[in-house]
């Protein structure tokens, strides 16, 4: 059975995940991204902000964020393997890329991300 976008969205409610943008559903060149916050803090709000910029720029309509506060599900760090926040974690395309902090270095997101070259 297929899954539609309305039930990856409450299955990820579900699971403690808020899905912020475009649903993911396995297009070739989809970026699936995750941010592990801890509340709604300045620097946690502040790093949503900035990658939420960064992908309508370089990434636009081939994104996915799913936002996890941890405050409300900490077990969910134990996946991701997540020792500081906020921390941005590449799940597609592969390999799996890690970027710590609030991302206001957009070029050392970028190339965090290979989004461009060093």
């Amino acid at each position: 059975m297929k899954t539609t976008p309305s039930r990856k969205r409450r299955r990820a409610a579900k699971n403690g995940h808020v899905v912020k943008e475009n649903e993911a559903n396995g297009e070739a060149g989809r970026w699936n991204l995750r941010l592990y916050v801890a509340g709604q803090t300045p620097r946690s709000m502040t790093a949503f902000q900035n990658l939420k910029n960064i992908c309508e720029e370089y990434l636009k309509g081939k994104y996915h964020i799913e936002v996890i506060d941890l405050m409300e599900n900490p077990t969910l760090a134990r996946g991701d393997q997540i020792l500081a926040i906020p921390t941005l974690v590449r799940k597609l395309p592969q390999p799996i890329r890690k970027i710590i902090g609030d991302l206001s270095n957009t070029e050392r997101v970028l190339v965090g991300l290979d989004i461009q070259a060093r």
